[in-house]
């Protein structure tokens, strides 16, 4: 085997510059300042999350990455979303903070000095505007300079090829977001200290689990989002019928309205018909659809400021449901029922769950399938009723879809529920094709609804309301969007 020689390999397809045309795009740029009040929306309940992290670590340097960009293929990278907490503790959302690193410095009585480290605009004297692919302005667009960053965020911004000399020699006490950025990370050599740093990444999980007042407002703009995205799939349903891959064509529908009205997908949208819905997260999405099966539905729309919506619908494809098809979606609408009803301040967060357990496990006990005991099977030594449901029924809800996931088990899944608290809450049965335990009637069914909701001072409030729920609704509801 001869292995390629250096300089004859393609590398990139770019054509040459010449001294000549170097020069000549280094003059005769107009200035094209940001406007100068521009700031990050939500911007008075920054310092607040800051002060609230600082408290925690008085004394020491806390590092919060932005994250990197990731390649996708070749010379292209994924589209890049900042790491949730650099946004929780910065309100910095765009595609144009790949690098970035937020830096809490100790300032003595006055906590921390937030300083954050940038990578400023392409000057128009160099080649990096116009040569450079991954971060030249001709290329990915404008940034904000030092100044206009620090007018967005109001926070001292230094230049991040400044951040190497931080992170080189003696370091006072300093915690890092760990896992985020490799430079960072290898900068600080963390491998001996993993307890400390992943107490960070705690931490910043257990301080977003209680949403502030405008946190809500933009989760429910995303479920308000979401549910204008629903619809727009059941318009869509009988073009969608007729496609080969109709279920291609259902996660297009839902996906081109979240990316234009919010930032895109809370995640890869699940669009399973028929008994690819046995499936917890089927996202191949690549099948045809049946007018005889049902179709789920579980897709939410992430807003411009990242807050993400998380909701699941489970359709009759022709647009009324078969009596097996009732009778299984009947008992997953009352286990759903049974946990909404469980949400309070005060009730421990396994509690919704248990409750929607319950209602499966003696539902599946009543039809004969489950041929123990509903209370024998609910026993923590047992769990035989998992077979047919497995997986939990909701998890925290916020920037990220699965939300808060670092936090420790005593504040989270071992933990309360306190008011301001966002959360889903989505029993399924997932009735596998092949599962001889099951009569043929039943084998292939997936069934999940999902809805998110806010904690109240007294219970919660349904924030997805506005999507039918139950059996007549639902086919009330497609009948008027397909006429």
């Amino acid at each position: 085997m001869t292995l390629p020689q250096p300089g004859l390999t393609t590398g990139s397809h770019d054509l040459p510059v010449s001294p000549a045309l170097d020069a000549f795009m280094a003059s005769h740029w107009a200035a094209t300042p940001l406007p100068a009040d521009r700031r990050v929306p939500g911007h008075s309940g920054f310092p607040g999350r800051r002060a609230r992290l600082s408290a925690t670590f008085p004394g020491e340097r806390l590092i919060v990455p932005a994250g990197r960009l990731k390649v996708r293929c070749n010379d292209l990278d994924h589209r890049f979303r900042p790491h949730s907490a650099y946004v929780w503790l910065t309100g910095l959302t765009g595609e144009d903070q790949a690098d970035h690193v937020l830096v809490l410095e100790p300032a003595g009585a006055a906590g921390h000095e937030p300083v954050l480290y940038v990578r400023p605009r392409s000057p128009r004297d160099g080649g990096e505007f116009y040569r450079d692919r991954r971060y030249g302005e001709f290329w990915v667009g404008r940034r904000p300079d030092l100044a206009e960053a620090a007018q967005l965020t109001g926070l001292r911004t230094e230049h991040l090829d400044d951040l190497g000399k931080l992170l080189t020699g003696p370091q006072p006490p300093t915690r890092v977001l760990a896992g985020t950025d490799p430079f960072v990370d290898s900068a600080l050599d963390l491998d001996g200290d993993s307890l400390r740093h992943g107490e960070l990444a705690a931490v910043l999980s257990e301080l977003r689990l209680v949403k502030d007042t405008w946190e809500v407002q933009q989760l429910q703009l995303a479920v308000d989002h979401t549910v204008s995205g629903f619809e727009d799939v059941v318009r869509a349903l009988p073009t969608a019928l007729r496609h080969h891959r109709g279920e291609r064509w259902i996660e297009g529908v839902f996906d081109l309205h979240a990316r234009a009205e919010g930032n895109g997908p809370s995640y890869t949208t699940i669009a399973a018909s028929g008994a690819h819905a046995c499936v917890l997260h089927w996202i191949r999405n690549d099948g045809a659809l049946d007018p005889n099966s049902l179709l789920l539905l579980d897709a939410g729309v992430e807003t411009d400021t990242l807050y993400a919506a998380d909701i699941t619908r489970t359709l009759p494809l022709g647009g009324t449901f078969t009596p097996v098809q009732r009778q299984a979606y009947e008992l997953v609408l009352a286990a759903q029922s049974a946990g909404i009803a469980a949400l309070r301040p005060g009730a421990r967060f396994r509690d919704f769950h248990r409750a929607a357990m319950r209602v499966i496990a003696e539902g599946l006990a009543d039809w004969g399938v489950l041929r123990i005991p509903a209370e024998q099977a609910l026993a923590d030594d047992n769990g035989l009723y998992r077979r047919y449901t497995l997986c939990g029924s909701g998890h925290m809800l916020g920037l990220d879809y699965h939300d808060c996931a670092k936090a420790r088990a005593d504040r989270y899944v071992d933990g309360t529920l306190e008011a301001g608290m966002v959360l889903t809450v989505e029993p399924g049965l997932y009735l596998q094709p092949d599962d001889e335990t099951l009569p043929l009637e039943l084998r292939g069914l997936g069934i999940r609804i999902e809805d998110d909701l806010v904690i109240t001072e007294d219970g919660a409030h349904l924030m997805s309301g506005a999507l039918p729920r139950t059996v007549n609704a639902i086919e009330s509801w497609m009948a008027d969007l397909l006429s």
